[in-house]
C-alpha cells in the first residue's frame, strides 16, 4: 500500500498537478495539507472520478486538510484532541479498511510558529504536545498507523541545505526539534530516515530568493509510523520533480510503501 503526504498550497490552484500526480504515482492513500478552502468548495468530484474516497476538514482561505483513499473509510475524525477552542483546520484522522485489516492515517498541518516571540510559537509547541498525548493513546491500541503531513519542523541540520539560515526560525529552534524528538521517542519511525541516511533530500523550497533554482530546500514533510506500520515499511521516496512544474506548490509529495 502506498501512502503519501502533500502540502498542495491551495487545492483549487494545484488541482491539475494533483490529478496528474495521482494518475502517475498511483498512491492508495493521500494526506493533503493547506487545501485553503471550505469543505463544500473542495473538488471532490474530480478526485472521486479517479477512484478515491474523500474526507475533508477545510477552512476558508487558510489551513485545511484532507485524506483521499482508494479504500473505504471506517471512521473519520476531525480536530486534534486537547483544545476545544482551537478552530484551525489542521488535523483529520481516518481508519481505512485494507485486505489485511484496518490502517489508521492522519493528515497533519502543524503550525509554523513564526514569528518567534509572538503567540504563534507557544501555539505551535502546545499543538505538538497535544499531538504527543494523542499519539501516546493511539500507540496503546497496537495498530498500524501513519501520521503524515507538513510538520513545519526541520529535524536535523542534514535536513536543510543551509542550516545556518534557520537557527532563529521556529522550524529549527532547539525547543521545536526537541518536541519532534519526543514524538519519535514514543516509538514512532521517520519513514524517510529509515530508508535514507544522506543529506540533500528536501520537501520544501521557498518561492522567495530562488530557493528551487539553487536547491536551497528543507525537509519538513514527514511520515511517522507506528511500530506495527514500521515493521511493514518497504521504501520511502520524495517526488522532487513536482517542484519544477509551472505554478507548482512550494512543497512536493513524500510517499512510503507498506506491505499491507
Amino acid at each position: 500500500m502506498r501512502i503519501a503526504s502533500w502540502n498542495v498550497n491551495s487545492i483549487r490552484q494545484r488541482l491539475p498537478h494533483l490529478t496528474g500526480w495521482l494518475k502517475d504515482a498511483q498512491p492508495d492513500v493521500v494526506c493533503l495539507q493547506e487545501i485553503k478552502c471550505v469543505d463544500e468548495a473542495f473538488p471532490a468530484a474530480e478526485i472521486e472520478a479517479l477512484g478515491y474516497n474523500v474526507a475533508v476538514h477545510g477552512q476558508k482561505t487558510f489551513n485545511g486538510v484532507a485524506i483521499l483513499s482508494k479504500h473505504p473509510f471506517d471512521e473519520v475524525k476531525t480536530r486534534l484532541p486537547g483544545n476545544d477552542d482551537d478552530e484551525q483546520a489542521r488535523y483529520i484522522e481516518a481508519v481505512i479498511s485494507t485486505a489485511s485489516g484496518a490502517l489508521r492515517v492522519a493528515s497533519i498541518y502543524l503550525p509554523n510558529g513564526n514569528p518567534v516571540g509572538t503567540e504563534k510559537y507557544p501555539y505551535k509547541l502546545g499543538w505538538m504536545e497535544r499531538l504527543r498525548l494523542h499519539i501516546s493513546r493511539l500507540l496503546a491500541l497496537e495498530e498500524p498507523f501513519v501520521m503524515a503531513g507538513d510538520y513545519n519542523i526541520i529535524p536535523q541540520a542534514a535536513d536543510a541545505k543551509n542550516p545556518a539560515e534557520w537557527v532563529n526560525d521556529a522550524l529549527f529552534l532547539l525547543q521545536s526539534r526537541s518536541k519532534f524528538r519526543e514524538l519519535l521517542a514514543l516509538g514512532l519511525t521517520d519513514a524517510f530516515r529509515a530508508c535514507e541516511d544522506a543529506a540533500g533530500h528536501y520537501t520544501f523550497w521557498d518561492y522567495q530568493g530562488g530557493g528551487w533554482q539553487r536547491d536551497n530546500g528543507i525537509r519538513i514533510d514527514h511520515l511517522l509510523l507506528s511500530p506495527q506500520a514500521a515493521s511493514r515499511l518497504q521504501g520511502c521516496a520524495i517526488d522532487k520533480a513536482m517542484r519544477g512544474q509551472e505554478k507548482a506548490s512550494d512543497h512536493v509529495p513524500i510517499r512510503c510503501d507498506l506491505a499491507l
